[in-house]
Formats: structure tokens, C-alpha cells, sequence
């Protein structure tokens, strides 16, 4: 089967500079992999030093481009900051951020302490804030800024034990439609992606371990799960020249799950 990446030529990303959160894993991971294999220079950064490091040198052997690895705690607004800084100062420039740090378990609301509540907001919500404060102005300086903000499809509808991760998602794409409106004259769009399940990323295993993960394929129209390189080709399309004009948008990418009504669901229609 193709890769979706497959449709986009070699280069079309050649100039960019992103900084990618989250990136030493995951969804992050593949697009940082898929900028990278396009033409952009890519820093990516979470909380470990040695899981970026061996990412940051799967990617550059993998592409050929410069990639750099930056620990960093997005909860921390003086630590995004610095590497932040560190971008700059490395690549010249930074005209694309990537919010794709985030936090989750499974946890019923009657359950879930306060710290655990908080905590998902501060990685996912108050860390997305904190790295596109962090990057406003070289974003401005580079005269085409781009916000790509994930969230998740878990605040369309009521979903079981995520009431933290929905509201903090919920607030993610509050904030992508608030930065396009406030930010467009500034020469940035702010976009957000919002994944359905997506297949070989740790959220999953964690999120649904065997017979969860049946329930939930078979709850999707499409009948299977998303993959990494899926949500990574919209990405790139979004920071690619044919998107420019696209600002304030969250693209669902989940094969009808979270507009599939459940009663629908295995009947012949």
C-alpha cells in the first residue's frame, strides 16, 4: 500500500524550520520525520534527553537533514523559551511550531484527583500556550509562521474516563481558532489536527489494551485504526504552500469515527 506521504514532491518543505514538542515519540516523531524528509530543518524536544538523542539521529540518518534535540519540560514556560532561543540561534530562524506534547491515562471523573486533572491541563494546554508564546516572535519575524496545533476528537462527544484529556484538548483547539484570529495579520496561520485512534503510538497501548482496542475499531466507519504517517502527510500539507490561505481550521482525521452514531454501528445499511 502506498504511503500517504508518497503524493508530496521531494523538497516542498525546503527553507522551513520547525520545532516540533513531543518529538522523540509518537505522532510528533512521524512528523518531525515527515518535515524532515520534505527539506526542514527540525528541533524537536520532550522531557528526555536520551529519548531525543536516539530519535534526533534515526531522522537525520533517515533524511539526511539537520535535527536537533532539546530537552525540555513544556509545563516549564522559561524552559521552551530557551529552546526556543536555541532553535534560532542553531537554524537561523523558526517559522513553524508543532504543539504535539501531551499527557493521558484512563481515569473515571468520580476518580481522578485534582493533581491528575491538573496535570494533563499543564502539559497539553498550558504547555501548548507556553511554546506558542515562546515562539510569537521569530514566528512573526519569518513572515510565514505557522501554529500546528494536535489535539484529539475526545471533547466532540462524551467519551468515558478522559473527562481531563477532553477538557484539555477542548482547550487546544480553543486556542488554534483564538492564535488565527489574533495572529493572521502578524503573517501566522494557526491550525490543529485532531487524530482519532491512531495505530503503534503509546497512547494506544495505554489507552486500549486488547478487547478496548476491538470495541473501538469497530466504532469507526473506516473499520480500522489511523496511522502516524496519516496524520503526518496532513501536516505537511499544512505547511505546504497549498494550505496558505488555510488559517483557524482543526482537521478531524479519525474515518468518521466521532460523527458515526453508535446505534449505526454493525448494522448492513
Amino acid at each position: 500500500m502506498p504511503s500517504p506521504l508518497d503524493v508530496f514532491r521531494d523538497g516542498v518543505l525546503a527553507g522551513h524550520v520547525a520545532l516540533v514538542t513531543g518529538g522523540g515519540t509518537g505522532i510528533s516523531r512521524g512528523i518531525a520525520h515527515a518535515f524532515a524528509r520534505f527539506g526542514a530543518d527540525v528541533c524537536i524536544i520532550s522531557r528526555k534527553q536520551d529519548v531525543l538523542d536516539r530519535t534526533a539521529e534515526e531522522l537525520r540518518a533517515a533524511t539526511g537533514r539537520k535535527v536537533l534535540g532539546l530537552a525540555a519540560d513544556v509545563r516549564d514556560p522559561e524552559a521552551v523559551a530557551r529552546a526556543v532561543t536555541h532553535t534560532v540561534e542553531h537554524f537561523g530562524k523558526l517559522d513553524t511550531l508543532v504543539n504535539g506534547a501531551a499527557g493521558n491515562f484512563l481515569a473515571p471523573a468520580a476518580g481522578l484527583s485534582p493533581n491528575g486533572f491538573r496535570t494533563v491541563i499543564e502539559i497539553d494546554l498550558i504547555g501548548t500556550f507556553n511554546a506558542a508564546r515562546a515562539a510569537f516572535e521569530p514566528l512573526r519575524a519569518s513572515g510565514n509562521g505557522l501554529v500546528l496545533n494536535i489535539s484529539a476528537t475526545l471533547h466532540y462527544h462524551g467519551t468515558p474516563l478522559q473527562i481531563h484529556a477532553s477538557a484539555a484538548k477542548a482547550g487546544v483547539d480553543a486556542i488554534t481558532t483564538n492564535l488565527a484570529v489574533e495572529w493572521g495579520r502578524f503573517g501566522i496561520r494557526s491550525c490543529g489536527i485532531a487524530p482519532g485512534p491512531i495505530a503503534d503510538t503509546e497512547g494506544m497501548k495505554r489507552l486500549a489494551p486488547g478487547d478496548i482496542a476491538d470495541r473501538a475499531r469497530a466504532a469507526i466507519p473506516a473499520a480500522r485504526f489511523g496511522t502516524i504517517e496519516e496524520i503526518a502527510a496532513a501536516a505537511v500539507f499544512l505547511r505546504s504552500p497549498a494550505a496558505a490561505y488555510v488559517s483557524g481550521h482543526v482537521m478531524v482525521i479519525d474515518g468518521g469515527q466521532c460523527i458515526a452514531t453508535p446505534s449505526l454501528m454493525g448494522v448492513s445499511l
